[in-house]
């Protein structure tokens, strides 16, 4: 048994910021995306944030160790794009075995290298699993609404590919997040459950979906009750939300079904809604404030940040998650 099962008993775990806000710090260039090996690719690799675990694996380690000195008990792989359904964009889907195991095995590396320092906290890799670019519920095409891009079972293949290279990289728990189509979730759980039965293991699994708007639904038409439900047959470590919202409105989202599991919930919500120009202005305060609110009504078990977080949000989430004790993990159905 894993145990982030013992930990998650004793105190509210802190999930790692935004990767994509760290990695934008280092202004890497096409150059630098490519690196030695892909300096003659044919297709532009710029945005490729996935391959840095690649081409500026010490960049990628900077950011997972700023983000675990920051308060964080885990960080993510850095694999939010790692299937080949994703890595078509840039005609890199043969690399995406090794993409999630170097991604995978460098954060474990930092993990064990911060665990070693502070023994009595132990700290832990999620392997990113995101949504893809691609929708299974709904048709891309407005003229023709039965189509659709990708099926189930394509999304189960390129999961199942991804979570057996998360795994061998040394993972310590799988994180399904962003999820926007459930459909595109029950392929990524099936793919697990999968390798689960083949190699004879359990691993922890979280999964987290995106309320997309003031609907309070996901974009594949859920409310957030339904989607607990729609994933409720898997044992999951955690169900919760990420993205698309700042914490004050994702607040009574994680409200609908705190009291309706016994699964941990888990946020990372952004730092606030974007700006004009797409950047997000919210401080670690403010941000720590709102989730406070989270704490003081016992909502949460993991709690991180998603866009626009950085290490300073992330200690400010830790020192105000110090303050309280982790919901009850008994549903008050």
């Amino acid at each position: 048994m894993s145990k982030i099962y013992q930990e998650i008993q004793k105190r509210i775990l802190v999930l790692d910021g935004a990767m994509g806000t760290m990695l934008q710090q280092y202004k890497f260039t096409e150059e630098d995306f490519r690196g030695e090996r892909f300096k003659d690719y044919a297709s532009p690799l710029q945005g490729n944030n996935d391959l840095l675990s690649i081409t500026q694996p010490e960049a990628v380690k900077e950011v997972h160790r700023k983000y675990f000195l920051a308060g964080a008990d885990i960080v993510e792989t850095n694999t939010f794009s790692g299937t080949t359904i994703a890595m078509a964009d840039y005609q890199m889907e043969d690399l995406v075995y090794e993409l999630n195991y170097q991604s995978a095995k460098i954060a474990k590396e930092v993990a064990q290298e911060i665990t070693t320092k502070e023994p009595h906290k132990p700290r832990f890799v999620a392997g990113s699993i995101g949504p893809t670019n691609r929708t299974a519920s709904m048709s891309p095409d407005v003229n023709d609404p039965g189509y659709r891009a990708v099926t189930f079972n394509d999304l189960r293949i390129a999961y199942k590919q991804q979570t057996e290279a998360l795994l061998d990289g040394g993972v310590d728990l799988l994180l399904v997040e962003t999820v926007f189509d459930t459909l595109n979730a029950k392929a990524a759980l099936f793919a697990i459950e999968e390798v689960k039965d083949e190699r004879k293991i359990d691993i922890p699994i979280m999964v987290s979906g995106t309320i997309t708007d003031a609907s309070g639904r996901t974009l594949s038409g859920q409310t957030a009750e339904a989607f607990l439900i729609s994933v409720s047959h898997i044992p999951l470590l955690s169900v919760g939300f990420n993205c698309a919202l700042g914490a004050n409105l994702l607040q009574p989202h994680l409200e609908s079904i705190a009291s309706k599991t016994d699964f941990a919930i888990s946020a990372h919500p952004n730092a606030g809604l974007p700006n004009a120009f797409g950047e997000y202005d919210e401080t670690p305060e403010e941000m720590a404030a709102q989730i406070e609110e989270y704490l003081k009504k016992n909502l949460i078990n993991i709690i991180g940040g998603c866009c626009g977080t950085t290490p300073n949000h992330i200690t400010a989430i830790a020192n105000v998650a110090a303050k309280y004790e982790p919901r009850s993990m008994v549903a008050s159905l």
